[in-house]
């Protein structure tokens, strides 16, 4: 199993052919860790599909290696990579919770949205004191993400 195999599966992520983007996307998660340094290098690709399936791939297959590199993928240009990333990082447990309450103070209003939206999704008690500070934000999506994640944390407390 040479590594330009997973390469070429990671090219066919940007292909014309849906079907041919869904095997990619099955193999590649087949791959498992295998293919986690690979898609945390396609994260930073030109191609906005390949971009998109990366991060979407990284959170189904779960490994913390990758909590970082989608963190700074909340800063993508492309709002629905920037949706993929957060969704991800939302599927990463209990680990993403700490690197994910570091990057509330972002100066990026994308960013800190994505944050604190996910965190809402990990159901972490600890991320609240983070979150009511993003309550006065000035950016009404931070501040609406904020307030939907600490109604569902305390939900589930």
């Amino acid at each position: 199993m040479h590594m330009s195999e997973i390469d070429e599966l990671i090219e066919k992520l940007n292909d014309k052919d849906d079907f041919v983007v869904e095997d990619a996307v099955g193999a590649l998660e087949l791959k498992g860790e295998e293919a986690v340094e690979p898609l945390i290098e396609a994260l930073s690709s030109r191609k906005k599909n390949i971009r998109l399936h990366a991060a979407q791939l990284l959170g189904a297959i779960n490994d913390e290696r990758a909590i970082e590199p989608l963190i700074s993928t909340l800063k993508d240009n492309n709002k629905l990579v920037r949706r993929e990333a957060s969704t991800s990082l939302s599927r990463m447990g209990p680990a993403a919770v700490e690197p994910l309450i570091a990057v509330l103070d972002d100066p990026d209003w994308r960013v800190r949205g994505a944050a604190a939206w996910a965190l809402g999704n990990l159901n972490d008690e600890r991320a609240i004191p983070a979150l009511e500070k993003l309550l006065d934000d000035e950016s009404g999506y931070v501040k609406s993400g904020a307030q939907s994640a600490i109604a569902t944390i305390q939900r589930k407390a």
